[in-house]
């Protein structure tokens, strides 16, 4: 069998190979840290990568699942970690210089609940400085670069996660997502990036971004997938893959809502075409499709900007003033600027966001999921600072969070699948965002999207062969 391709790189296919013994996580995990030994170079996914500790790992699976001692869907599954997870004996930098020797003595919660779910550690991957940014533009580890261009950003901030599932490195990753930060590098780079609810999966030994915010979630190459992570990640509590697949119910019936305001201006036209096609797709299935109206969605940036900063100079507040040389200018400059932000805006900030979410979840008693695009444009150039939209320009981070900052003022969960590609052959993505801890619906409308298209199947084409950074 031929251990890496487009057609069975998904824990949904190679995971009953491993359970039958038909398939051994020693050889998967040599053939994917060849893999990572060829392509990082170019790709620059991984901050830390862990050979001996995988082999360890892969060993002790294959001799458990040969004794019988079959633990789950991810016993001997090969994954990567966003290197903002707390890892037992293994550097934790955040991206940044400041952690750069930083080795915590224990695990965070969701990396202890993927090992004893079995799964073998491939590395910890690259990601925007302390996870505060869009492009995964690295001012300390260097860019993350994009398997379908790599003269484009991943996205980011867990930017690394997403390129590693993209290029086939890995075959799941844990990402964080506070502004979109798991959706829009999935999105960007063609893969699935799910954020749960808010509270669903525990945060515990991540470091922080902003504690109102933050979220963990997986990145993987398909929906199914998806729920087989979020099921561990959040301790079996949440919906497992039970349901998702191919059950005869499909979608009919379902409500999903469009709102025209906000999440379809400024878009670019590719971008827009796409998400538009996926709503007729959808609709051919059965779903009905509503046009709703939100309510006080225009204040969402000021919003977010008022409670992540904030948050974000609690924790960093030491380091900002004893350490500023150490940052990043781009990190450095925006904590800096906002240094004098006043407690009274950050409590009213406080005080909208939960309006804010009330009015979401108001609007969702109507429908099922909102579909929505990810991000409004496609992944732009490392080097470009601003990006055209129809005759409009924007700033490159204002057009890549703009769309997915909503999902976390809500904490409504959301998901990004592929919708298709542009001209320029980069991924657009899908956005769903469904209703507080109903993981399990938006999951199944996104496996029913998934089933009707080809792009889950794409795989980035020039990576069959050694590329060159560019």
């Amino acid at each position: 069998m031929k251990i890496i391709n487009d057609e069975n790189l998904t824990i949904t296919k190679v995971a009953p190979l491993i359970r039958k013994r038909l398939l051994s996580p020693v050889e998967l995990t040599k053939a994917l840290l060849a893999r990572i030994e060829r392509l990082q170079p170019a790709l620059n996914a991984f901050i830390t990568v862990t050979p001996d500790l995988a082999l360890k790992q892969a060993r002790q699976a294959e001799r458990e699942i040969t004794k019988r001692r079959y633990r789950g869907a991810l016993h001997g599954i090969p994954i990567t970690i966003k290197d903002l997870f707390c890892t037992a004996g293994i550097r934790t930098t955040a991206g940044s210089r400041i952690l750069r020797n930083f080795v915590p003595t224990e695990n965070a919660t969701v990396v202890d609940r993927m090992r004893e779910a079995g799964s073998i550690l491939l590395g910890k991957t690259n990601l925007h400085e302390f996870a505060f940014g869009a492009t995964n533009v690295n001012p300390h580890y260097g860019p993350v670069h994009n398997p379908w261009d790599l003269g484009r950003v991943s996205g980011g901030s867990s930017g690394g996660s997403a390129v590693a599932v993209s290029a086939g490195l890995c075959l799941a990753s844990l990402g964080t997502d506070t502004g979109g930060s798991i959706r829009l590098p999935a999105a960007a780079c063609g893969i699935v990036g799910l954020k749960p609810t808010f509270g669903l999966v525990p945060t515990d030994g991540v470091i922080p971004l902003s504690f109102t915010l933050d979220h963990v979630g997986p990145l993987c190459r398909g929906v199914e997938d998806a729920g087989l992570m979020l099921g561990v990640l959040a301790g079996q509590d949440g919906p497992g893959p039970r349901g998702l697949r191919r059950s005869g119910k499909g979608i009919r019936g379902l409500r999903v809502g469009v709102p025209k305001n906000y999440f379809f201006d400024r878009l670019q036209r590719e971008v827009r075409h796409r998400v538009l096609a996926a709503h007729t797709a959808l609709e051919k299935m059965g779903a009905k499709i509503q046009e709703v109206k939100l309510e006080g969605i225009q204040e969402t940036a000021n919003l977010v900007a008022d409670i992540i900063f904030p948050e974000a100079l609690a924790f960093h507040w030491k380091w900002i003033n004893k350490r500023p040389e150490d940052y990043g200018e781009d990190l450095r400059t925006r904590m800096q600027n906002r240094m004098d932000q006043t407690a009274v805006s950050y409590l009213r900030a406080l005080q909208k966001r939960r309006q804010y979410a009330e009015s979401f979840k108001k609007v969702m008693e109507s429908v099922d999921v909102l579909a929505v695009p990810t991000i409004a444009i496609v992944a732009p150039r490392i080097d470009e600072q601003e990006v055209k939209i129809g005759r409009s320009t924007e700033i490159v981070r204002v057009a890549l969070l703009r769309l997915t900052f909503p999902g976390n003022l809500s904490g409504l969960p959301a998901i990004s699948v592929p919708c298709g590609f542009s001209r320029e052959k980069m991924p657009i993505g899908l956005q769903l965002i469904g209703r507080p801890f109903d993981e399990a619906t938006l999951l199944r409308i996104a496996l029913a999207y998934e089933q009707s298209t080809p792009w889950h199947k794409m795989f980035p084409p020039e990576l069959n062969a050694a590329p060159k950074r560019v």
